[in-house]
C-alpha cells in the first residue's frame, strides 16, 4: 500500500520529506499564502499551485482513509474479513474502488436475492453455474417448497438467477472493467421529450444528439444535464455503437464466470441471466455512475474556467489612489453619480439627466464640472450597462470642455454592482445612501482598485462564468474562495483602508478578527505600525504571525511595514542595513547597492537564501503590486450601437469573458461580440485562455453583424476579409448558452468548431438562440 504522503508527493513532483513538512504546517494552522510566502526553507520552495493541490488531495486521501476504516470495520463485524479482501480494501486508491469492494457486503434493504437465499436456493444457482449440462426445470425440481414460497420449478429458476445477478453485479473486478469500457465506448444520446419541442425550443440542436461521453466538453455536457433537469431532454447511455451494442458488455460479463453457450441444457438460462445482469443491474448503476462522472468533470472545467476569469478580473490594473467620478448610466431614471476621493471615501453623490426622454446635457456637464473641481477629480468611471456609450460620450465632452482638470474616463464592467447595492455590507457600509448611488460608488471604486472592491461581492454574481448556476454551488464555492484569498494575498492589504471582505481574506484573519481590525482603526484612528494589530482584540501571536506579511502600513514609523517582509525577518534586514552602513530608508529601493549583495552572507539557522533573496528583491522594490500596467481601450469614435457596424471595421476592445469556445469583447456598442475559438489566433487554440484572458485589451475585426438577433462575429486575425470569413461558414452567431454542436452530430466525428483550425476557419457551432450572449449580459447587470 502506497502511503498518502507517497501519493502526494508523485502528484505534485515533489520529494516525501516536503510533502510531509506542507501538511505538518497545515496541520498547524498555516494558510496556503503563508506556508508559499514565508516558509520556503522549510518546505523547500514547494509553491502556492503545488500546495493547493496538496492542500485538496490531503482532503480527498483523509476521507478516503476515514472510510476505509469504517468499511473494514463493518466487514469485520460481519465475520467476512478475509486476508486478501482487507489488502484489497488497504490498497484502494480511490473512493470509488472502496465502494466496489464494500458493496457485496453493504448493509441493504431485502433484496429478491436476500429472500432467494433464506428459501435455500443458493445450491441450485450455484449447481446450474457450475454444471451448464443439467436441465433446469428439472434440477429446480427438487427445491420446489410451497411453505417456502417457492410454487414450481419456474419459481425456484427465478430466485436462482436472482441470486446470480447480485453476485455477478456485485463483482468489484467486473464492475470496473465494464465501468472503463463503458466510458471509453459508451455513446451519450439524447432526445426530446413528447410534447416539449416548443417550450424547449432553446435545446433543440439536443433534440436528436448523440456523443461519445468520454468526448463530450464541459459546456455541452453542463447544457445536455440542464436541458434534462428542465423536462426537455431525455439522456441514454449507449454501450457502444451497433446494432447490439451491449454484446461486448455482456461477453465480459459470462467471461468473467466462465459462462459460454455450447448448447447445454442451462446455456440459455445462463446467457438470459447474463442479459439480465446487464441490462437490470450493472446499466442501470453504471448509466447513473458515469453520468455522474461525466457531470463531475464538466463541472470542474466550468469552475476552473470561471476561476481563470475571476483571477483576470481581480488581478486587473488598477488605476490607483486617485479621487474618482463614478456613473452608473441609465436613461429614465438618470445617471447615478458618486465622487470617492483617493481612499474611496464617499465625498459627494447627485443624479443627473442628460439622455432621453430629459435631455438635460448642458446642465448634467454643468454639474459634473462643479463636482470634478470641488473634490479635485482626476478619473471618471462609466459602468457598461444601459446608455454606456452615451454616457462615455458626455464624459468625453466633459474632458474637452475641462482641459484644465486633467480627466480621464474608462468604461468598466459594472458586472455584481447591483448586487453589492443590495447587499447587507453596503448597507452597513454606506448607510445614508440610496440603493441606487451605492452602485455608482462601487463603480467609482473599482477603477481604483478592482480587487478591493470585487471582494465585497459573491463571486458568482461578477458573472464571468460558464453555466456557474448550474454546477455544485458549495464546490464552486470552496474554489473561488480559495481563489480570492490566492489574488489577495499575492497583491498585499493596506491595514488602514481596507474593508472587512477585503481583509477577511487575508491569510491568517476570519471574518471576526477583520471587523474587530476595522472597529478598533475606526475608534483609534489608522494603525502607524504592524505591532500595533497586537492591541485589537481577540488578535493573537498566530494570527499576527499568519497575516502581518501580507498587511501594508504606508505611512508606519518602520519602513519595512510598507514591504511584504514579514516582520519575523526584520533582524535579517538589520543584518544587511549594518553590513552596507546605509540607513534602512536609503537602502529601500537602491538596486546598484542590493544587487550586488551575496543572499548567503545573511543567512542564519531559521532563515535560509530562498528567504533573504526575497528580502532583496522587496527592499529593491517594496510592496511592488503583480498586477499590470493601468490601461483603458479606446472605443472608436462614431460607434456607438450596431448599426454602426461594417465588416471589417477594425476596433478596440476589452475582453469581458473567456469561454470554451471563445472570448467575449466589449466593443462600446452595448452587444459584446464573439471571437470564435478558430480565430482567436492564425495558429490552432486548444485553450481560449492560451490567448487572452479576461481585462484583456485586444483589436478585433468585425466580420458579420446579425441585427436582429444582435450578434456579432468578431475575429483576432485582422488580415482575414469579412467576406472570406463569411464564405468559410463562420456565421454570427454565438454558441449558445447550451454550447450547442451540430445536431445529430454522430459520435465518430469531432465537433466543427473543435477541430485544427487551418488557415481558412472552420465553421462554428450553430447557435440555439443566443442565450449565452443573453446570460452574461444579465449576469453583468445583475
Amino acid at each position: 500500500m502506497i502511503s498518502m504522503i507517497e501519493i502526494i508527493s508523485q502528484e505534485i513532483a515533489a520529494r516525501p520529506a516536503q510533502v510531509e513538512a506542507a501538511i505538518r504546517l497545515l496541520d498547524e494552522g498555516a494558510t496556503v499564502p503563508f506556508i508559499a510566502r514565508y516558509r520556503k526553507e522549510v518546505t523547500d520552495g514547494l509553491d502556492d499551485i503545488q500546495l493547493r493541490h496538496l492542500e485538496e488531495r490531503l482532503g480527498y486521501l483523509r476521507e478516503l482513509g476515514e472510510r476505509r476504516v469504517a468499511v473494514l470495520k463493518s466487514i469485520e463485524e460481519q465475520g467476512k474479513l478475509t486476508a486478501e479482501l482487507h489488502a484489497e480494501i488497504l490498497s484502494a486508491e480511490t473512493k470509488q474502488r472502496l465502494e466496489d469492494l464494500y458493496l457485496p457486503y453493504k448493509q441493504k434493504r431485502r433484496t429478491k436475492a436476500m429472500i432467494a437465499r433464506e428459501a435455500g436456493l443458493e445450491p441450485l444457482a450455484d449447481a446450474l453455474l457450475a454444471d451448464p449440462t443439467l436441465t433446469p426445470e428439472s434440477r429446480a425440481t427438487d427445491f420446489v417448497d410451497a411453505a417456502k414460497g417457492i410454487a414450481d420449478p419456474a419459481a425456484a429458476l427465478e430466485g436462482a438467477r436472482q441470486i446470480l445477478m447480485e453476485r455477478f453485479a456485485e463483482d468489484p473486478e467486473l464492475t470496473g472493467q465494464l465501468r472503463d469500457d463503458l466510458w471509453e465506448r459508451g455513446i451519450l444520446v439524447s432526445r426530446v421529450m413528447e410534447g416539449q419541442e416548443q417550450e424547449g425550443s432553446k435545446f433543440a440542436d439536443y433534440f436528436d444528439y448523440r456523443e461519445a461521453i468520454a468526448k463530450i466538453p464541459s459546456h455541452r455536457a453542463l447544457a445536455l444535464f440542464r436541458g434534462r433537469n428542465q423536462g426537455v431532454l431525455s439522456l441514454e447511455l449507449l454501450a457502444g455503437e451497433g446494432e447490439d451494442p451491449d454484446a461486448l458488455c455482456r461477453a465480459r460479463v459470462a467471461a468473467r464466470f466462465g459462462i459460454r453457450h455450447q448448447g447445454r441444457a442451462a446455456d440459455d438460462w445462463l446467457a438470459e441471466t447474463v442479459r439480465k445482469t446487464w441490462r437490470i443491474k450493472l446499466l442501470t448503476r453504471l448509466d447513473l455512475e458515469l453520468k455522474g462522472r461525466l457531470l463531475e468533470s464538466a463541472e470542474e472545467e466550468a469552475i476552473r474556467v470561471f476561476g481563470l476569469n475571476l483571477k483576470a478580473l481581480l488581478l486587473a490594473a488598477p488605476a490607483g489612489r486617485l479621487p474618482t467620478l463614478g456613473l452608473d448610466p441609465g436613461l429614465r431614471t438618470g445617471v447615478k453619480v458618486a465622487v470617492v476621493d483617493a481612499t474611496g471615501k464617499v465625498a459627494a453623490t447627485d443624479t443627473i439627466y442628460p439622455h432621453v426622454p430629459k435631455n438635460q446635457w448642458d446642465a448634467s456637464l454643468a454639474r459634473l464640472g462643479t463636482l470634478a473641481k470641488t473634490h479635485g477629480v482626476k478619473l471618471i468611471s462609466i459602468g457598461n450597462g444601459t446608455a454606456s456609450r452615451e454616457t462615455d460620450r458626455l464624459a468625453r465632452d466633459l474632458i474637452a470642455r475641462h482641459p484644465e482638470l486633467g480627466l480621464r474616463a474608462m468604461v468598466v464592467s459594472e458586472a455584481g454592482a447591483s448586487v453589492y447595492s443590495a447587499s447587507e455590507f453596503a448597507s452597513k457600509e454606506l448607510p445614508e445612501l440610496d440603493v441606487s448611488l451605492r452602485g455608482a460608488v462601487s463603480i467609482a471604486r473599482r477603477l481604483q482598485d478592482p480587487l478591493a472592491e470585487l471582494v465585497k461581492i459573491d463571486p458568482k454574481a461578477i458573472g464571468v462564468g460558464q453555466y456557474q448556476h448550474d454546477v455544485n454551488q458549495s464546490r464552486l464555492a470552496r474554489a473561488l474562495d480559495t481563489l480570492v484569498e490566492d489574488c489577495v494575498n499575492a497583491v498585499g492589504v493596506d491595514l488602514n483602508t481596507a474593508s472587512v471582505p477585503l481583509l477577511t481574506q487575508v491569510s491568517g484573519l476570519n471574518r471576526g478578527l477583520a471587523e474587530n481590525i476595522v472597529q478598533f482603526r475606526e475608534s483609534n484612528g489608522a494603525f502607524p505600525n504592524r505591532k500595533k494589530l497586537m492591541a485589537v482584540p481577540r488578535f493573537g501571536d498566530k494570527a499576527f504571525q499568519l497575516s502581518a506579511g501580507f498587511l501594508r502600513v504606508p505611512d508606519s514609523d518602520e519602513p519595512l511595514d510598507a514591504s511584504a517582509v514579514h516582520p519575523e525577518a526584520y533582524p535579517v534586514v538589520r543584518r544587511i542595513v549594518e553590513r552596507t552602513g546605509k540607513d534602512i530608508r536609503a537602502l529601500i529601493g537602491d538596486s546598484a547597492t542590493l544587487r550586488k549583495l551575496d543572499a548567503r552572507q545573511f543567512t542564519d539557522e531559521r532563515f535560509g537564501v530562498p528567504t533573504v533573496q526575497d528580502i532583496l528583491a522587496e527592499l529593491e522594490k517594496p510592496g511592488r503590486d503583480p498586477r499590470p500596467e493601468f490601461k483603458t481601450a479606446q472605443f472608436k469614435e462614431g460607434v456607438e450601437t450596431l448599426a454602426d457596424l461594417k465588416p471589417d471595421m477594425i476596433l478596440e476592445g476589452t475582453v469581458t469573458n473567456v469561454t470554451n469556445f471563445g472570448a467575449f469583447v466589449d466593443i462600446g456598442v452595448h452587444q459584446d461580440g464573439l471571437v470564435h475559438i478558430s480565430v482567436l489566433s492564425d495558429r490552432f487554440v486548444k485553450d481560449p485562455h492560451e490567448v487572452v484572458k479576461s481585462g484583456d485589451l485586444v483589436k478585433v475585426k468585425v466580420m458579420e453583424i446579425d441585427l436582429p438577433r444582435k450578434r456579432i462575429a468578431l475575429s483576432m486575425r485582422l488580415g482575414e476579409s469579412a467576406e472570406r470569413h463569411q464564405e468559410s461558414g463562420m456565421r454570427a452567431e454565438r454558441p449558445s448558452g447550451h454550447g450547442a454542436p451540430p445536431a445529430r452530430q454522430q459520435a465518430s466525428k469531432r465537433p466543427a468548431h473543435e477541430r485544427p483550425s487551418a488557415p481558412a476557419p472552420k465553421p462554428a457551432p450553430p447557435a440555439a438562440g443566443g442565450t449565452m450572449a443573453d446570460a452574461f449580459a444579465k449576469a453583468r447587470k445583475s
